[in-house]
C-alpha cells in the first residue's frame, strides 16, 4: 500500500469515527468495530502513534518556553523517514546530535513493536545501567501518555509504577529489558529487537554488534553521537591494527 493510499484510508476511518458536527466520538460511543478501527489507525505506524497519541517528556520545557513537559513528536519529515528506514532493513547505524530525538525515535519504534505484537522481546543497551534506565523511562513515558483506549487494548502485566526500573512487560508476552554495556550481557537473551545507544562510548561495542547478529532475529539498531571509537571507524569502513 502506498503512503497516499494509507493516508486516504486513515482519513476515512477518522470520518467514520466522528459526529455529524465533525467532533470525534468518545471511545464509549464507538461500536466494537469502530473502536478496533481507531486502535488500528492509531498504531498503524510509529510516526502516527508518536505524533498523534504518545508523548515525550522534555525536562527543559520551562527554559524552552513550552506550555507542557509532555508533547507529541514534531511533524518532521526526517522522523518519518527514520521510521521507514528501520522498517525496511534489519541493521541500522545512526549518527545523531542531541536535538534530533533519534534515541526517542528508536525507542518509540521498538516499543510500539513490543506493545502490539505478541511475544516480541526487545533489549536496550548503553554503557552504564543508570543510562539504560533512562531509555526504559522513555518507553514507559510513551506508553503512559497515550490515550486510555490504547492502554486498555495493549495492557501491561502490572502497572508501570510496579514494574522494575530495567523492564517494561506487556500482557501479550512481549517485553523491553535494559542491560549495561558488554557483549556478555546479551548472551542470555534471544530478543526480536536490539538498540545499542551511544555506541561510540561503549568499549565493547564491536563485540556487542557481533553478538547481536547471532542472537537478534529482528531489528538491530546502533545509535550514537560522535566520538573516536570502533563505531566511528566501522561506519566509515576503517580497519585499524590493535597497535593503533
Amino acid at each position: 500500500m502506498s503512503k497516499a493510499d494509507l493516508d486516504r484510508r486513515l482519513s476515512k476511518l477518522e470520518l467514520s469515527n466522528s459526529n455529524a458536527d465533525g467532533s470525534e466520538l468518545s471511545t464509549s460511543e464507538l461500536s466494537p468495530k469502530q473502536l478496533q478501527q481507531r486502535i488500528l489507525a492509531a498504531t498503524t505506524d510509529p510516526f502516527t502513534w508518536v505524533t498523534k497519541y504518545a508523548k515525550t517528556n522534555n525536562e527543559h520545557w520551562m527554559e524552552e518556553g513550552r506550555r507542557d513537559p509532555y508533547e507529541h513528536f514534531p511533524l518532521y519529515d526526517y522522523l518519518r523517514h527514520t521510521f521507514d528506514l528501520i522498517d525496511a532493513e534489519r541493521v541500522h547505524w545512526f549518527e545523531k546530535s542531541r536535538d534530533m530525538m533519534l534515541s526517542w525515535a528508536c525507542v518509540a519504534y521498538l516499543t510500539l513493536q513490543a506493545m502490539k505484537t505478541k511475544s516480541r522481546g526487545v533489549l536496550f543497551q548503553t554503557q552504564k545501567e543508570d543510562k539504560v534506565i533512562h531509555l526504559i523511562d522513555y518507553a514507559k513515558c510513551l506508553y503512559r501518555t497515550q490515550p486510555e483506549f490504547l492502554k486498555k487494548a495493549f495492557p501491561l502485566t502490572k502497572p508501570i509504577e510496579k514494574q522494575a526500573d530495567l523492564e517494561l512487560r506487556f500482557a501479550n508476552g512481549s517485553y523491553i529489558c535494559g542491560i549495561p554495556g558488554g557483549a556478555d550481557q546479551i548472551r542470555s537473551f534471544h530478543p526480536w529487537g536490539y538498540l545499542n545507544d551511544e555506541s561510540s562510548f561503549q568499549p565493547e561495542a564491536g563485540e556487542c554488534y557481533n553478538e547481536a547478529l547471532s542472537v537478534v532475529k529482528g531489528k538491530i539498531i546502533f545509535n550514537s553521537s560522535a566520538g573516536p571509537s570502533w563505531y566511528a571507524d566501522a561506519r566509515r569502513d576503517i580497519i585499524r591494527n590493535e597497535e593503533d
